[in-house]
């Protein structure tokens, strides 16, 4: 026999009407980058069609890994009317935008890079002026005009980016997202490769940006794509007629055209190009030994982890303790509000049966209580730097893989703090941070990252999480070099970018670039490295070329395969340097180091006309243009600003549980524990900015909670999905035959009514009674509230230091006792009925 809960979640749906906002024209871009390219037309409005597009090409030039992509787009309006189009752009996350040019009916008008104080004051004159301005905050390049009856119209954009070697190999993708059929739609791609080029691949198109674990083996390109290629150079064409872009879409294409390749590298040294007084070293070498690490992963079970996050972590643990060498070393820990080590006090080596009980430990995993990271660090650093440290000089390379979802709720929670013991503690061990979702604290573990010789990802919530966490994995599994040294002699270089590096990785690539000075004939390079057994160095002279950027025959054998960018390695020595720079300031709290800093990056980006974290693109179109006057869609923060209705309150049909304890937090995200069952009821709500949803309604106790939602950004790839958090919860409740009290949470204060009014901060201890209800704030951003004997709450206030584009400061709601509630209780986390037993 066993005892099964039985339940129905039913919710009301609701459409929405959105009237888009007439306004005139004025752009102000600020770029942080995105993940993907893709380019979009879309209509909006009272008209009944968008304006077709003619022409859709995309452009890709790539000069050894540096790539220069342009996407240009037409559109014809041939009907009596005034239409709008929308061009949206998501640029990869490493990319600079560097040009963006509007042309209607022969006009061209050509965005500006300024200095950001610059731009906003352009963009407040422009509204001062009676234009509006568009924002872009984050991700989304995007720019809506109007388009008059019988204009042509056409948007340009370009952006730079060097091409990242990983897992072997370096990948361009780009995305073919028109929003339509469209007559004439080429993909221009040209690779040159000094060195030469070992293999390259067309992969079919990519419809969905979920990862797949299923090998693309010899599948095939897309129809209609043609391959031409020497030693040295790849050219590639894709240019699908109507019929062939109908049979993937009768909406237009809606994918990502992906290219392949790895180069030739033969040389130890590396491959060292000196053009034009810049130099670039490109540093992979071949075929060496791996070398056995040292690895702790430390896994965040807080109860944010409940549900599909835990249940991906799990499967990607499981899979990546099956790729560990013996020759390796590990442990686990996981940690909430405390911490848990698998193996006290050591690593253990990478045996068939510590393998076996590991795997069988994180199957064991129950995600619940707070966040304690200070407490994770320490205890990685005490596996790895043991008090007693009278053990001989291991030769493993140290490695600490952190997992996190939220942020810092318990014990040390200051970011400044956390950052100081990890450095003090790690020493040399090198720490990879995952960001798992939009609520991880992505700041904080970038810069525990920069500070102990690793990096942070971000881990995104979807179905291919586990792939997206193992991918990652496999990219530093395999240690081959530690402590390298890239070295230059000091009177020949200057301005050289970051050349010491904790690790080389299979697969990877280490790039240092820099500028020669005028007299140099021969440019001194040398490497030194660690590898399993030994130190090794090589030296070697290069020749300094100084011929004309335009004689291509010095440098590469293909025709046209430099056009436009014959000066690669001049741009790339200032994008470089400016990440550098970026990275610098992102990681030093000193005013005066941060103002210098973000000066020298603010005149490089200006000289190169780079779109970047300290300059703005800025487009004003004059009053005189025949489209100044006709409606225009505004982007803010990468949406479209739309009016919609006023509130509304949702009421939803009961829900039937039996035991159980619920939440709600995030982006509306449902939790409801079963544990006779073993399971947990995770779900999600769809609302709007404003609505109100009834939480629980309790008639019998007269308890009534209603949560407001706050509007939020929309997730990358998911634009036409709301996003919302609670920002305000009411708790109403009858506590007498003509008395009731009323509470109201907010990220202001808590408001308690009922016989006077008090209000309690948020950020300070202290707690209120009234008529027998209790209202506790401690001091770890929480608000605990007992209704009655078996009734009791508890809010959790998510505030963040630096958030990033989608995190918002929101409420949490928790039932941690519900056993006093009655079978009528309705709503969102209410229960109702019978325990069914079969």
């Amino acid at each position: 026999m066993e005892s099964i809960c039985v339940f129905l979640l039913s919710f009301l749906c609701i459409f929405l009407v959105v009237v888009c906002l007439s306004l005139s024209f004025c752009v102000f871009l600020e770029s942080f980058g995105a993940f993907s390219l893709e380019a979009t037309w879309t209509a909006c409005g009272p008209w009944t069609a968008s304006c077709p597009l003619t022409d859709y090409h995309v452009k890709c030039c790539v000069v050894s890994r540096y790539a220069i992509t342009t996407i240009q787009s037409s559109v014809w309006n041939q009907l009596p009317v005034v239409k709008e189009a929308a061009f949206e752009v998501d640029l990869p996350s490493n990319a600079f935008i560097s040009n963006f040019t509007i042309t209607s009916n022969g006009k061209v008008y050509v965005a500006q890079v300024t200095e950001r104080a610059a731009a906003r004051k352009i963009y407040d004159a422009a509204k001062k002026q009676g234009k509006t301005a568009g924002l872009r905050e984050v991700e989304k390049f995007r720019v809506a005009v109007s388009v008059p009856s019988g204009t042509r119209m056409s948007f340009l954009l370009s952006y730079e980016e060097l091409l990242p070697r990983r897992l072997g190999r370096y990948e361009l993708s780009l995305g073919l997202r028109p929003g339509q059929l469209v007559p004439n739609l080429t993909v221009d791609v040209s690779i040159t490769e000094r060195t030469g080029i070992s293999f390259i691949k067309v992969l079919p198109l990519k419809t969905s940006r979920l990862l797949s674990n299923n090998a693309q083996g010899e599948a095939e390109a897309p129809a209609s794509t043609r391959t031409e290629r020497s030693s040295t150079c790849a050219r590639i064409h894709y240019s699908p007629s109507l019929q062939q872009q109908s049979s993937i879409s009768l909406k237009g294409l809606n994918a990502d055209f992906n290219v392949q390749y790895d180069v030739d590298l033969k040389d130890p040294m590396g491959d060292v190009q000196v053009y034009n007084g810049y130099f670039v070293h490109y540093f992979a070498p071949r075929g060496l030994p791996v070398v056995p690490k040292d690895v702790i992963f430390v896994i965040d079970v807080s109860g944010s982890m409940i549900g599909p996050k835990i249940k991906q972590t799990k499967q990607a643990m499981g899979t990546i303790l099956g790729d560990l060498r013996e020759g390796d070393h590990f442990n686990i820990i996981t940690f909430s509000d405390k911490v848990h080590t698998w193996k006290k006090g050591r690593t253990v080596r990478a045996t068939r049966q510590n393998v076996r009980d590991a795997k069988e430990f994180v199957k064991r995993i129950i995600a619940e209580g707070w966040t304690n990271i200070n407490a994770a660090l320490l205890s990685a650093a005490q596996l790895l730097n043991p008090p007693s440290s009278g053990r001989q000089t291991s030769h493993r390379v140290p490695l600490v893989i952190f997992l996190t979802d939220g942020e810092a709720t318990i014990g040390v929670t200051s970011g400044d703090t956390i950052l100081s013991n990890a450095k003090k503690s790690l020493g040399l061990a090198s720490l990879f941070g995952l960001a798992f979702g939009d609520d991880a604290d992505f700041l904080l573990l970038k810069r525990l990252a920069l500070d102990n010789r690793g990096v942070a990802r971000i881990v995104y919530e979807d179905s291919d999480a586990a792939l997206q966490l193992k991918g990652f994995y496999d990219e530093v599994a395999s240690p081959l070099l530690t402590d390298i040294q890239l070295s230059y002699l000091e009177n020949q270089a200057f301005d050289v970018t970051r050349s010491m590096f904790p690790n080389y990785f299979k697969g990877s690539e280490l790039v240092v670039t820099g500028r020669v000075k005028p007299e140099v004939k021969d440019l001194w390079v040398s490497v030194s490295a660690s590898d399993s057994k030994q130190r090794v160095k090589f030296e070697n002279d290069v020749l300094v070329s100084h011929a004309k950027a335009n004689n291509k025959s010095a440098l590469f054998d293909c025709e046209d395969g430099s056009d436009g960018i014959s000066s690669f390695v001049h741009r790339l020595w200032a994008y470089f340097t400016i990440k550098e720079l970026l990275l610098a300031k992102l990681n030093t709290t000193d005013p005066v180091s941060q103002r210098l800093l973000t000066e020298k990056a603010t005149n490089l980006s200006l000289k190169y006309n780079f779109v970047t974290q300290v300059t703005s693109l800025v487009v004003v179109k004059p009053d005189a243009d025949e489209a100044a006057q006709t409606p225009t869609t505004i982007v803010i923060g990468g949406s479209s600003v739309q009016i919609s209705p006023g509130p509304l309150l949702w009421n939803v049909a009961p829900v039937l549980f039996c035991s159980f304890s619920v939440a709600v937090d995030g982006d509306p995200h449902f939790v409801v524990q079963l544990p006779k069952l073993q399971h947990n009821l995770c779900f999600t709500v769809d609302g709007r900015a404003n609505d109100v949803l009834r939480l629980l309604e309790d008639p019998v106790r007269d308890i009534i909670v209603d949560g407001h939602l706050l509007g939020a950004p929309s997730k990358h790839g998911m634009e036409e999905r709301s996003r919302t958090y609670f920002d305000r919860l009411t708790i109403s409740a009858a506590t007498g035959p003509s008395s009731d009290i009323m509470i109201t949470l907010s990220l202001e204060g808590v408001v308690v009514e009922g016989e006077g009014r008090e209000t309690l901060p948020i950020n300070q201890q202290g707690s209120v009674t009234r008529q027998g209800v209790n209202v506790r704030v401690d001091n770890h951003h929480s608000c605990w509230i007992q209704l009655d004997r078996g009734v009791r709450f508890l809010v959790l206030f998510h505030q963040y230091k630096h958030p990033s584009y989608l995190q918002m400061a929101h409420l949490g709601f928790y039932i941690t006792d519900g056993q006093g509630l009655s079978a009528s209780t309705q709503g969102l986390l209410g229960m109702r009925g019978k325990l069914f037993i079969f």
